[in-house]
């Protein structure tokens, strides 16, 4: 069989994902029995420690990366700093020609 013999299904239009408004509403009406909340609050109470490893591991990681990002972005702003001086240097030489041009086209013309 073909595949134009087949029939396409026409599936439902997709719902509307939810307001922000509308899910800070549904998180405040659970309740504290709720099982999302009673897993998490177990899970929490099971790995304090490692919990407190892992934080520290991951905050000096965010911070590593922080600062790796720092050196790097001071990097290429010296570089960009240097290769903007060289542009400016070539514009006031161009300017400085360019008048030279002016005042010779000037003088030609009387």
């Amino acid at each position: 069989m073909s595949s134009k013999g087949k029939k396409r299904v026409v599936l439902p239009t997709r719902p509307e994902p939810p307001s922000v408004e509308q899910i800070l509403e549904d998180v405040r009406s659970t309740q504290p029995s709720d099982p999302m909340f009673v897993l998490i609050a177990e899970s929490n109470k099971d790995l304090p420690a490692l919990r407190k490893k892992e934080e520290s591991e991951v905050m000096t990681e965010r911070l590593y990366q922080q600062s790796h990002s720092y050196v790097e972005m001071n990097h290429r702003l010296q570089k960009a700093c240097s290769l903007l001086k060289e542009k400016c240097e070539e514009l006031k030489r161009a300017g400085a020609t360019l008048e030279e041009n002016i005042v010779d086209i000037k003088e030609k013309a009387l």
